[in-house]
């Protein structure tokens, strides 16, 4: 290998490991000697990292630098990140647990406020709701039920063992601030005018976070 080619295969290299995302032969050779042999620098320097930690893969055309898949699994660490529950989120669950099987515009309905994509994404990614039957109405929306997820991180054994009235008097969770005031009176769940659904699913456990810890990474219903 000559000077030349020696000082050419550094440089691509170094691109390489330089950029953030693959490179285009075109960008390569925007950066290159002009009498440089691309396809040879490529061959040479993927020769060169054969067997290595890393790799030099083609990616659609273009080429990057990747972690070779025989140690990718060392590389990987996984841990458990305890995120709060935005009080829009906090509500719809409650929404949800009290009148499963619901349909998002019911649980709009209930709450009074349009009901923000995010926030059932949320619920979804955490495992609380999933998708249930469409209801056969015009439109045939999609209904919403909470999961055994939900109930185990509550150490729920069932959904009747969510908390009534009187077991959130008893803790001192009710408040004068408005109520939902479409929640039936079954099983005595609510006195309207006495409790949001934020309240109830906040007497089941303290984990659920207050109106001043609410969760900043998604949006909020205005």
């Amino acid at each position: 290998m000559t000077q030349q080619q020696t000082e050419s295969l550094k440089i691509l290299e170094a691109m390489l490991f330089a950029s953030p995302s693959p490179m285009t032969p075109q960008a390569i050779h925007e950066r290159l000697p002009v009498e440089a042999d691309l396809n040879v620098l490529l061959s040479d320097l993927r020769a060169m990292y054969d067997g290595r930690g890393v790799n030099l893969v083609d990616i659609n055309g273009a080429y990057a630098f990747r972690t070779s898949v025989d140690v990718a699994s060392s590389l990987t660490i996984e841990k458990q990140v305890e995120r709060k529950l935005s009080r829009a989120a906090l509500e719809t669950m409650a929404v949800i647990a009290y009148h499963q099987p619901i349909t998002r515009a019911e649980i709009e309905n209930i709450r009074g406020v349009a009901t923000h994509k995010g926030t059932i994404d949320q619920l979804l990614e955490m495992g609380w709701v999933k998708p249930g039957k469409r209801r056969e109405t015009p439109g045939r929306p999609l209904t919403w039920h909470s999961t055994n997820d939900f109930l185990g991180h509550f150490g729920l054994s069932s959904l009747m063992e969510l908390p009534g009235l009187e077991d959130l008097k008893a803790a001192g969770l009710l408040d004068k601030r408005p109520a939902i005031d479409t929640v039936p009176d079954s099983g005595d769940l609510f006195d309207s005018g006495d409790v949001s659904a934020a309240e109830v699913l906040s007497g089941v456990k303290d984990e659920v976070a207050s109106d001043e810890d609410e969760f900043k990474g998604y949006d909020e219903e205005e």
